[in-house]
């Protein structure tokens, strides 16, 4: 888990600095475009290929051998200015790597006796994984605006692609019916949750990712501007503090509940942004270092509620659907459009070399936005008094 969340963490901040430094920062919205495509694509190739055909240790140690090979080749298309190259290799990459995200989830899942208590314990390596890569590819070899951090990303999935051979055998489990693109979208989970506030839920969760894509794709461009070093250890703090929020959400969410808990959640994102836009002008530190920590509250009080609140609302049989179809929704379509979005207003409001009072504009659109969506959420969402539907499946 540590390995996993340290190929991503190595690359995905830094890359936007890289591209600005050889003179693509024009393209930037598609670096972060990638992602999303991928996030569309794996849930076809987890429930229709890998979770029915092959082990899951082969299925891992395959993908990440090919990503690590793509990313390593990466650099040589960016040091010929070639960016539609430079592009495609990011997508193979995140296509290879995004599958993994949940086939190391179901491969902990398969060798654990108790996965509430003995999970989370795993799982916290993976942000623990992306606080170091963000460490060493920031602090300790200041390489923001290199290919180092490629490098580093490409050798770890090469790394974790040989050990991931090393892990427990996991065959793929007695499959029932052939799985259709409805199933496999999840689309099946909304004849069952087809209710008011769940629509409501993720109408908000579709549009609160497009801002979010903001923050990922140019926060660390933004961080450089600004005068501070080390822009991703700067934006490490985000997953310091996801890590804090995580271990206090009991304490918060039985005090608060799931609307209040969302809205905490996306008014945390909208403070962020107004952070930026009012801290741009003049670069002042504290703000901008306040609205990066703030991402352990954005992500874990609205992402990690919304999971729970999909999973007490959804019946066993249409759970993992439900999930599925929720990340499709956020770091799928919500994310796609957002690069896009983010890419198309900081190409014309910014740009290379802008000054820092265009960053207060850029930055103040997305905090326009995420209220916007808050009032929306607050007004129309009203949280169902539904116990958690726990049915025992067929095999006990």
């Amino acid at each position: 888990m540590f390995l996993e969340f340290f190929v991503w963490g190595a690359w995905y901040v830094t890359v936007g600095n890289y591209m600005a430094a050889i003179d693509m920062a024009s393209q930037i919205h598609w670096a972060y475009t990638v992602s999303p495509i991928a996030g569309i694509v794996s849930p076809f190739f987890l429930g229709m290929i890998a979770d029915r055909y092959f082990a899951t240790e082969r299925v891992l140690g395959t993908l990440h051998l090919l990503g690590g090979v793509t990313m390593l080749v990466a650099p040589l298309a960016a040091g010929s200015r070639s960016s539609g190259w430079f592009i495609a290799l990011l997508l193979v990459h995140m296509l290879c790597y995004m599958p993994t995200l949940g086939l190391t989830n179901s491969l902990a899942f398969r060798h654990i006796a108790d996965q509430e208590k003995e999970f989370p314990l795993i799982r916290v390596f993976g942000t623990v994984g992306w606080i170091t890569a963000n460490i060493v590819v920031s602090a300790v070899l200041q390489a923001d605006a290199t290919a180092i951090p490629l490098y580093v990303a490409g050798v770890s999935a090469v790394v974790l692609g040989l050990y991931s051979f090393t892990l427990p055998h996991t065959p793929p489990l007695p499959q029932g019916d052939v799985p259709t693109l409805r199933t496999t979208l999840g689309l099946d989970a909304l004849d069952e949750l087809r209710s008011g506030p769940f629509v409501i839920f993720i109408v908000s969760s579709l549009l609160i990712c497009i801002p979010l894509a903001a923050y990922y794709s140019y926060a660390p461009v933004f961080v450089r501007a600004s005068g501070l070093s080390d822009p991703a250890f700067k934006m490490s703090f985000g997953q310091m503090s996801e890590v804090l929020f995580m271990v206090a959400m009991p304490f918060f969410f039985a005090r608060l509940g799931v609307k209040w808990m969302l809205t905490v959640g996306m008014a945390a994102w909208a403070l962020r942004y107004v952070l930026f836009a009012v801290a741009a002008p003049t670069g002042t530190a504290w703000m901008i270092l306040l609205g990066i920590a703030l991402h352990g509250i954005c992500y874990d009080f609205f992402f990690v509620t919304g999971q729970i609140y999909v999973d007490r609302n959804a019946s066993a049989r249409i759970r993992a659907q439900a999930q599925g179809f929720l990340v499709l929704v956020t770091y799928g379509v919500g994310m796609l459009i957002g690069a896009q979005v983010s890419g198309g207003v900081w190409n014309r409001v910014v740009t290379e070399g802008g000054s820092l009072e265009r960053w207060q504009t850029f930055w103040a659109l997305p905090a326009a936005f995420a209220i916007a969506i808050l009032l929306f959420f607050m007004a129309a969402f009203r949280e169902r008094s539904r116990a958690p539907v726990r049915e025992v499946d067929a095999r006990g």
